[in-house]
């Protein structure tokens, strides 16, 4: 049996878990369909150890899969809006997906 492998992009935001709202409403405006968030521990340059002990030191990972251009537009938006006063850091991922209509 063949699988029928369709890329798509994962893009993958780490943040402080007060913007966890606002990156899936900023999301769901540019198209993006399904996320993951999960609640993480994190340790950059800027803050430090984030031990997570109350709501304002939480910081969440934010998942989702879908096409190139859609991953482009909620990067930016994010840079752009937040980068400035929140730690953030996004990269992307090349996956195969193989229901592409979910994404």
């Amino acid at each position: 049996m063949s699988l029928a492998k369709h890329p798509k992009t994962l893009l993958t935001i780490v943040t402080e878990a007060v913007l966890e709202r606002t990156v899936v409403r900023e999301a769901r405006e540019r198209g993006a369909q399904n996320w993951l968030v999960t609640e993480v521990l994190s340790a950059g340059s800027r803050e430090g150890v984030r031990e997570g002990g109350w709501t304002a030191e939480r910081t969440v990972k934010i998942q989702l899969i879908c096409e190139p251009a859609i991953a482009d537009a909620i990067a930016e938006a994010l840079l752009v809006g937040y980068s400035a006063h929140y730690s953030l850091a996004i990269w992307f991922d090349g996956v195969s997906v193989l229901r592409p209509e979910r994404y």
